[in-house]
């Protein structure tokens, strides 16, 4: 097939493929690891996970790679329908490739996804904000709202108690102690925190924050140094954290949460909302069966996330991103966008 001269000899389609990926390049990710790469073709959007990026001693099981990985498949699947295109989507379409973990295919135009526009709106203004949120309560209605959203990506929402609050700070603190314990772990938060310059990924003192107390521990990303961001003067008493659970432990189910973050992340930023996952409690055995009782034994655990009413969002610095380049590929005749 003969190379096109020019981007903008490009099948609208493969514009709009592009377009998608590159959004997708906002989406969150353990320790900012950015886990996955795309293949742009002539019809379709293949989504692939990047095995180098997994995490061997925090994430063994590549559960948060998974997970991460779907919520960079929901961003595509948003700026798709907000671009007017329904989409099918299949997952783990090749058996023999367990690294291909979705294909998205645009059937045709359709209306303007209002719902969609929205949330495209939000992913850049979306942060990982680890500061304290102030005494301000999210209200019951809006987590219904998001609750609502979260089960239309086949996943759910559990509001924690707060008679089971203690729960949530003892395991989070517990599993936090015993990573920061082990040198496995300590290697990799080092190696995730100290990036080499231009590397578009990771989690860099300028976005992590100094320790404070608060209802429930905020890791600390750069232990024995010093974080540039201040938790601030409040101690996250309006904060509500939620659950965020399925109906299987495997990479379907986990991939399924991803998207379902996803979307409760970039609804939540659209509301109005600052939000922060906390995985301390999920990445280790004995503190996610902690979180498995503490949803009575209905679901599995994937995350928890702490939503709240913050300190302004254009005060938080943006996570570093890699380039299109280095994580988009073309398949032959194609060529990249500007």
């Amino acid at each position: 097939m003969t190379q096109p001269s020019t981007w903008t000899d490009q099948p609208p389609l493969v514009r709009v493929l592009e377009a998608a990926a590159r959004q997708s390049l906002y989406a969150p990710s353990v320790f900012n690891t950015q886990p996955w790469r795309w293949r742009v073709t002539a019809g379709s959007l293949e989504l692939h996970a990047d095995p180098g990026r997994r995490l061997a001693t925090t994430d063994p099981d590549g559960r948060l790679l998974t997970l991460s990985c779907g919520t960079a498949l929901h961003h595509a699947r948003v700026s798709l329908a907000a671009a007017g295109w329904t989409v099918g989507v299949e997952r783990f379409p090749d058996r023999s490739d367990p690294a291909l973990l979705a294909r998205l295919t645009p059937a045709g135009p359709v209306p303007l996804d209002l719902a969609a526009a929205r949330l495209v709106e939000a992913i850049p203004r979306r942060r990982t904000d680890r500061r304290a949120y102030g005494d301000r309560p999210v209200p019951r209605e809006l987590l219904s709202r998001l609750r609502a959203t979260v089960e239309d990506e086949g996943a759910f929402l559990h509001v924690v108690r707060l008679d089971q609050m203690p729960m949530l700070a003892v395991s989070t603190a517990r599993a936090a102690a015993a990573e920061l314990a082990d040198p496995g772990y300590r290697g990799e938060l080092h190696e995730w925190t100290h990036r080499p310059e231009g590397s578009g990924d990771g989690v860099p003192t300028a976005t992590a924050v100094r320790p404070a107390p608060r209802r429930v521990p905020v890791r600390d990303h750069a232990p024995g140094e010093a974080a540039v961001l201040s938790p601030g003067t409040d101690f996250d008493r309006g904060a509500a954290y939620v659950l965020l659970f399925g109906d299987r432990d495997d990479a379907v189910g986990w991939l399924r949460g991803g998207e379902a973050l996803s979307a409760l992340l970039l609804s939540a930023t659209a509301e109005g909302l600052s939000a922060a996952p906390i995985s301390d409690a999920i990445e280790l055995a004995w503190p996610r069966r902690m979180m498995r009782d503490l949803l009575a034994g209905v679901g599995e655990p994937y995350l928890v996330v702490r939503l709240g009413y913050g300190h302004p969002r254009a005060d938080l610095p943006a996570a570093p991103r890699r380039s299109a380049a280095e994580v988009i590929e073309f398949g032959d005749g194609l060529t990249t966008g500007p």
